[in-house]
């Protein structure tokens, strides 16, 4: 059998995302036959001992991919584990056949639409930068927002040295101490909508994921779970194909409600 890339092999067999394997490789966690593994090395899945902290993964083998959309509640981290004992969102979906892991990330504090699976191409398409899917927040702020600030953060902000992407921006509601927007973005950089906010001067009070391309959270309660349809995750599929115009230019939506 010719041999193949570690992160295909460990992202094949169900375990993690092939950028999360990628992670796993670097931080020294993945050894083959007992030795630590490097970014680049092949092995044979059918020969080989490969393990990630000290879990075998297996060759692998003929099985059911799936794809199931949960509502993270606040208060959970986006993992499997945890060595400090915090909730994660592994345990919500612990009741399932077959191993699934997240796609992509909601940070601790945040809630919504969390995409899970054991298909490494689909968590891949749903994830690299390069396939821009966009993804819809519903963010209450404590204060009022201006059109200045609608329109910096429709523009970009700088974060890390990098300006974001453009965006869309909509302001949803408005009342005495709290604006609710409509934001979709195209990147997934840490904690990435609480920083822009940060950055124009606001304060983020909730955080809710609502959509993902043409997916939508729906009537989904915090904690609970379903599969998704063949249509929907072909749809999800043709999305990530789709390349955003390089000339695009970020969605204002000044309207007031």
């Amino acid at each position: 059998m010719e041999k193949i890339r570690l992160q295909k092999i460990i992202a094949d067999s169900g375990f993690c995302s092939r950028r999360q394997a990628e992670s796993y490789i670097e931080s020294g966690v993945v050894k083959v036959n007992g030795r630590p593994a490097a970014i680049g090395q092949k092995a044979d899945p059918a020969k080989d001992l490969i393990t990630v902290n000290g879990e075998r993964i297996a060759a692998p083998k003929a099985r059911q991919n799936l794809y199931l959309m949960l509502y993270k509640p606040r208060g959970y981290l986006t993992a499997m584990a945890d060595d400090r004992g915090r909730k994660c969102v592994s345990q919500l979906v612990a009741d399932l056949p077959q191993r699934v892991y997240p796609v992509g990330r909601l940070d601790l504090n945040s809630e919504g639409l969390l995409l899970f699976t054991n298909d490494g191409e689909f968590a891949n398409a749903m994830t690299h930068p390069a396939r821009q899917v966009p993804k819809t927040y519903r963010v209450t702020v404590h204060d009022h927002v201006t059109e200045g600030q609608q329109t910096r953060l429709a523009m970009g902000v700088e974060l890390d040295g990098r300006m974001t992407a453009p965006a869309e921006v909509r302001v949803a509601a408005e009342e005495e101490g709290r604006t609710v927007m409509l934001m979709t973005i195209t990147e997934g950089r840490n904690r990435q909508i609480r920083r822009m906010c940060e950055a124009v001067g606001l304060t983020v009070a909730r955080l809710k994921r609502i959509s993902i391309g043409s997916l939508r959270l729906g009537m989904l309660r915090p904690g609970e779970y379903r599969m998704l349809t063949k249509d929907e995750v072909d749809n999800l599929k043709q999305i990530s194909l789709k390349q955003t115009a390089p000339n695009q230019r970020p969605a204002v939506k000044k309207g007031r409600p």
